[in-house]
């Protein structure tokens, strides 16, 4: 994993507590942020405050590189949802890890697409009224990687802002549909059902 050849290569650990932010919006781009523990999430915020999860990052993920490569500055913020331990790697030395470790471009390639699969997805899912349609969607999404039984680490609250609805919107959904398509709750859980 890249996080394990940037500790290897000497590259420095920052600490972050959960609630600092790593950057916010507007700022300028400075380098690309490997997680070595810790989960961060993406946000952005309406006027009244609201947030609307964009991504959650986890250990051996890494964010911050489409505005480091676009130079363009940044649109959302990034928070430590919990203490976290970051890498942070700047553009000449993001830019010489391209070049020098052997398939990082592919990954790249395939994080990015990933990206904006999601993206694109959700896009279509916002314009779709039906906010049953909306939820059942983000959570196939999330759990296409889970065994079946196993859990899903998204709090209700998380997947009110991925999905823009009200937490009570959700919880209600996903109780009334529990069992009808690939999850089911136990214990208040949200277990995977299904291939």
């Amino acid at each position: 994993m890249i996080t394990k050849y940037l500790i290897s290569k000497g590259f420095k650990i920052t600490p972050y507590s959960k609630g600092e932010v790593i950057y916010s919006p507007g700022a300028h781009p400075r380098a690309v942020y490997f997680i070595k523990t810790g989960k961060v999430r993406m946000v952005t915020v309406n006027e009244e405050g609201k947030e609307f999860i964009q991504g959650i990052f986890k250990a051996n993920e890494y964010f911050g590189e489409p505005a480091l490569l676009l130079s363009k500055p940044y649109l959302a913020y990034t928070i430590a949802d919990q203490p976290a331990e970051i890498i942070i790697v700047s553009k000449d030395e993001f830019l010489k890890l391209l070049e020098e470790v052997p398939g990082f471009n592919m990954q790249l390639i395939q994080n990015l697409s990933s990206r904006l699969f999601y993206k694109s997805m959700m896009l279509e899912e916002l314009a779709n009224e039906q906010a049953g349609h909306r939820v059942i969607t983000l959570l196939k999404y999330l759990m296409k990687d889970l065994e079946q039984g196993a859990e899903l680490n998204f709090t209700r609250q998380q997947l009110a802002d991925m999905s823009g609805l009200r937490v009570e919107t959700v919880i209600r959904i996903i109780k009334n549909l529990s069992g009808q398509h690939s999850f089911k709750l136990l214990k208040g859980k949200i277990i995977k059902t299904s291939v």
